[in-house]
């Protein structure tokens, strides 16, 4: 059985399942047209969408920034074959690379960032902590640093529901990356922005592409729980979410969330996609697996130590965030730079719970710690 396609049609779903418009509002072309851009994370899947809406745009310069090779290739390739030049210049390597970053900046003096790169999958991050901190938090700062050293103009970060009091470290990584964004914006000239976002329908990896592979394999589609839900959002939406950010005016200290449908049962999502591609949902097609480390039964938008503030722009509503000084922020990303390369996981959770005190860690990690220990001593 062949796959279902997984690149079309998810607009109408998303329409099916939330029984709105999926329209996005028109992208600011005067945001974007005859500058300089830096996309980080350009071959992911929102990175790709951005860079394809921002070559539409007339930049000066899209400088496409992702540590995939075949990933950065294949949008590399595809801008170069539009009818228009979109000016593209890739470049292989990680935002974690400071040496990198310096030279990138210093040749090419982007204007605008838009901070897409970030290891994203909750339970292979669970797994894999140190990676998360390295790329999704200190690779924030490192960029972010750079941004504000060279005088970019704006710098956009995409963010995630999950950064929410996270019960994931994926979700604490990303909060990290939130407050980098919120301190390093309060002061300097480079205005800095975080978009948060909830589940792109459709994504590379996320849930869609793989009940859809699931039912071409002819196995059940497995859903961790039947009351789990999900913000869910088109990869049109975010985008221009995304780029809408680019002509919010700033407010130092502020988060930026889209206007989103209600949350969506994963498992009302399964039993569409089911009707759709099957025709029927029968006994057996759907199995329950429990919810995964670091898995939350729901997400939110918004924490307890926050509140949405009046103002809105172009379908962005924007919040006010507690966040540390530049200087409390410097001291703890030092601390947290120095326990990840010493492979330090109790010291890593130690200041990452200093930064971001709802964050709850998952039983999975905490049931590790003894092995640190004795790793260290």
């Amino acid at each position: 059985m062949r796959a279902p396609d997984t690149t079309h049609g998810l607009d109408d779903l998303w329409h099916q399942l939330t029984g709105l418009s999926p329209a996005t509002p028109g992208i600011d072309r005067d945001s974007i047209a005859g500058k300089r851009i830096l996309l980080t994370g350009a071959g992911g899947s929102i990175g790709a969408a951005l860079a394809r809406s921002i070559a539409a745009a007339d930049p000066a310069q899209l400088i496409l920034l992702d540590a995939n090779e075949h990933s950065l290739y294949q949008i590399d390739r595809e801008l170069a074959s539009l009818p228009r030049p979109a000016h593209a210049q890739p470049v292989l390597g990680s935002v974690t690379d400071r040496a990198l970053l310096e030279d990138l900046f210093r040749r090419h003096q982007p204007e605008i960032v838009l901070h897409a790169a970030a290891f994203k999958h909750v339970p292979l991050m669970e797994q894999n902590p140190f990676a998360a901190l390295t790329n999704n938090a200190l690779g924030t700062y490192t960029l972010a640093q750079s941004a504000a050293h060279h005088g970019a103009e704006r710098f956009v970060l995409v963010s995630t529901d999950k950064a929410v009091a996270p019960h994931s470290l994926m979700g604490a990584s990303k909060r990290i990356a939130e407050l980098v964004v919120l301190c390093l914006g309060s002061s300097g000239a480079t205005r800095m922005s975080a978009v948060r976002l909830g589940n792109v329908l459709g994504s590379q990896g996320s849930v869609v592409p793989l009940f859809l592979e699931q039912i071409a394999r002819g196995v059940p589609l497995t859903i961790t729980d039947p009351e789990a839900r999900r913000y869910f959002l088109t990869l049109g939406q975010a985008v221009a979410a995304l780029l809408g950010a680019l002509a919010v005016p700033h407010v130092p200290g502020t988060i930026l969330v889209p206007q989103v449908a209600p949350p969506i049962r994963i498992l009302d999502l399964a039993r569409h996609l089911l009707e759709q591609h099957v025709g029927h949902t029968l006994s057996g097609a759907i199995t329950f697996t429990g919810l995964r480390p670091g898995d939350k039964l729901e997400e939110s938008l918004l924490s307890p130590r926050e509140q949405w503030l009046p103002e809105a722009h172009a379908g962005l509503r924007a919040l006010s965030s507690p966040h540390p000084t530049a200087v409390e922020l410097a001291d703890a990303l030092r601390s947290l730079e120095e326990v990840v390369q010493q492979r330090d996981l109790a010291g890593a959770l130690h200041v990452v719970q200093h930064l971001v005190p709802e964050y709850t860690p998952s039983s999975q990690l905490t049931q590790s710690l003894p092995h640190a220990e004795e790793a260290r001593a």
